[in-house]
């Protein structure tokens, strides 16, 4: 797996290589709002994922995952902060991304 020195040289990467679809992390789903679709932690697969910490600024603590639906007919990003910034998940949305930390 490649390394990136920040959330922003990630995302691009990841772009160039498909992952065009930007997700964002709900309580208890994926949603993508520019399909206006919403995914169940059994309908998605994550692929890949880069953790940051912010040695300077706690802003800056992060995890990208790279995601894509079980069919493959979505690929994209997904950004989630963690500690004290993460969101609320419900705990089966807290087992599908700690598989993978």
């Amino acid at each position: 797996m490649p390394a990136y020195d920040t959330v922003l040289d990630a995302l691009n990467a990841l772009k160039q290589r498909g992952y065009t679809v930007d997700f964002n992390l709900a309580f208890d789903h994926v949603k993508c709002d520019e399909k206006d679709m919403c995914f169940s932690p059994d309908e998605f697969e994550i692929v890949e994922h880069y953790r940051f910490e912010g040695d300077s600024n706690p802003d800056d603590e992060a995890v990208v995952y790279a995601i894509q639906s079980k069919d493959g007919s979505m690929k994209g990003t997904m950004v989630s902060a963690y500690g004290i910034y993460s969101e609320p998940l419900s705990e089966e949305m807290l087992e599908k991304m700690a598989v993978h930390e």
